[in-house]
Formats: structure tokens, sequence, C-alpha cells
């Protein structure tokens, strides 16, 4: 088996979307957090998947069954994913100062690149993640171009230059 250093190392080179998923809680308050496991899984069914550290607060409020927004963030909201990456005290902490609204009964993050709502369907156990496997109700697309992560630094996709 490799060692964890290497893993990572391996790892940070993988260019991955980055998303803020959020959920309501119980008693109405906003909860989310920024995830850059966001994949899609299946076209029929429409299937999504993301992987939420086994001790995340947003994992509680997101059981099978439970409805699910995923913002995915534009190039020009890398600070709106440094605040919801960073730990939270308490749900609806993250939303304080930022521009959000309730879309589909979900915290919603205006100016993404796109925004999906759905429902946990099941979890799968992945190590000292959990997989999330969401089935998805509603999506919409704006062409934005979307924020990525890779080698430990934000940036974006950009074309190649076709070859003549």
């Amino acid at each position: 088996m490799i060692d964890r250093e290497t893993f990572v190392e391996l790892m940070s080179g993988v260019c991955a979307p980055v998303t803020v998923v959020t959920a309501m809680t119980a008693d109405g308050r906003p909860h989310g957090s920024t995830v850059s496991s966001f994949a899609s899984l299946s076209l029929d069914p429409p299937l999504v998947n993301f992987a939420l550290d086994r001790a995340s607060g947003l994992l509680t409020h997101l059981q099978p069954g439970d409805r699910v927004g995923v913002n995915i963030l534009g190039a020009d909201q890398r600070e709106l994913a440094s605040t919801f990456a960073r730990p939270s005290r308490g749900p609806g902490l993250k939303f304080d100062g930022v521009s959000w609204t309730v879309r589909s009964g979900l915290p919603y993050l205006p100016e993404s690149a796109g925004w999906m709502a759905g429902r946990v369907e099941r979890h799968v156990d992945g190590g000292d993640h959990v997989l999330l496997v969401v089935g998805v109700e509603e999506a919409e697309p704006t062409g934005t171009a979307p924020l990525t992560y890779a080698l430990r630094v934000f940036g974006t996709h950009a074309p190649l230059a076709v070859a003549s």
C-alpha cells in the first residue's frame, strides 16, 4: 500500500470541480460545505455523487431521503469556496455575510455556474469519507466558467489550442 503523503500528492494533481453542497436543518437554518469530490454518476436515472468526511456537520443533515442542493461555483467565487471550506461552529454561521436565498427549499448561492437539487438516495462506505448518491430532481446550467481546484490552487477550465 502507498503511503499517505504520496497519495495526497498524486490526488492534488487531479482537477476537481468546486461546489458548495447545502441543506436546511430541521429548524430551518441553512447549512453548507465546500466539496470538490462532486461528479456525475448516471444519466438514466440522473444521479450525481460526492463525498463528505465522516466528521462533517453537514452529513448529519443529509441522510437517505433528505433533500440536498449543489451550487457549482463559478470561476470568480473562490472566496465563497474558502468561506464554506472553513470549519463552522454551527448551522447557518457560514452564511453570515454571504448573499444567498432559498430555492426549492434549499440554500442557493446566486451567480453560481450551475445549480442542482435532489434527494439523497443512499450512503456508500468510503473509508474516512461517506459517498452520497443523489437523485437529481432539478438542474440549471448557466454557461459560466466553473471554479476548479488542482495542485492546491483555484483555477478554471481553459480549452487547449487546436493543433493545425
